[in-house]
């Protein structure tokens, strides 16, 4: 089976940052991935930033695929940066529901994802391939397995094409979450995402923050490196690698995986896995 492979990206903040990206995104570009994705702050806080970022990559020849999420949003806002995409020749969109900045009161028009989804169809019709966001260790805010199962078929009722995980460390979760969603008729693709491990603190800062669970036995592993970069570094590689390889074993479409807009880490794994579509 042919596995695809994705990259995600944030907006840099600094002329700094953006070189550093694009150099990054040309070592990644080297493997040949399905699409590069861009992150989109909250509230869409880097809208702007978020743009220029897709505007670059399309413009280098690859797929693009920017996120769009809608809390704190209206209508005439969603519908003019999706005519501005559609009018770029961007086809794929990230919809996800999204975070309300710090401080700021209003949710907008849009309460969750199925309806920034359900809009865009209406909006656009079948112009954009759809990716949506699954959590195979349950939402942090859902109540129940039961109720985020059922919030996900309802992105996929909308007009979801396909979907991205949260980022796991258990293959099993994945699993799991896969043949629940098939027992309700879901039958779009869901790639995992997944997070390579350069820090154990930035890894812990976004598992504590997005839910995420990190198994017992990696952290008192990575604990037990202390401030060794080079044991954590490769303990990491290893680690993800193998949880691919069982991702892929398991009949995963694809991979996409989280960059954190660095290409080292990235890279080193897909070449492990044997998926680099370098040129002859």
């Amino acid at each position: 089976m042919n596995t695809e492979i994705s990259f995600e990206f944030f907006p840099p903040q600094t002329t700094e940052g953006v070189a550093k990206l694009r150099a990054a995104r040309a070592r990644l570009a080297a493997v040949g991935p399905a699409f590069f994705s861009v992150t989109y702050g909250a509230g869409g806080s880097t809208r702007d930033r978020t743009f220029d970022i897709i505007m670059e990559i399309a413009a280098e020849g690859h797929a693009a695929a920017p996120h769009l999420s809608c809390i704190g949003s209206t209508r005439e806002g969603i519908r003019k940066i999706l005519h501005d995409y559609r009018d770029h020749g961007i086809r794929r969109l990230v919809a996800l529901r999204g975070d309300l900045p710090s401080g700021m009161a209003d949710a907008g028009e849009f309460r969750h994802a199925n309806e920034l989804v359900e809009f865009i169809r209406q909006e656009t019709g079948d112009t954009f391939r759809i990716e949506v966001a699954a959590y195979p260790e349950w939402h942090p805010q859902a109540k129940t397995p039961r109720e985020d199962l059922l919030n996900f078929k309802r992105k996929v009722a909308a007009g979801a094409n396909s979907a991205i995980t949260q980022f796991f460390y258990n293959a099993d979760a994945y699993a799991h979450f896969v043949a629940e969603a098939r027992a309700l008729d879901v039958d779009i693709p869901i790639v995992p995402g997944v997070m390579p491990i350069g820090s154990f603190s930035k890894l812990a800062r976004f598992a504590d923050s997005s839910g995420a669970e990190i198994p017992r036995w990696m952290r008192r592993k990575f604990e037990s490196f202390g401030d060794d970069p080079d044991s954590i570094r490769a303990f990491g590689l290893d680690v993800v690698t193998e949880l691919c390889q069982r991702l892929i074993e398991l009949g995963a479409p694809g991979l996409h995986f989280y960059t954190l807009n660095q290409s080292t880490l990235p890279l080193e794994i897909v070449r492990r896995l044997g998926l680099a579509r370098v040129a002859a």
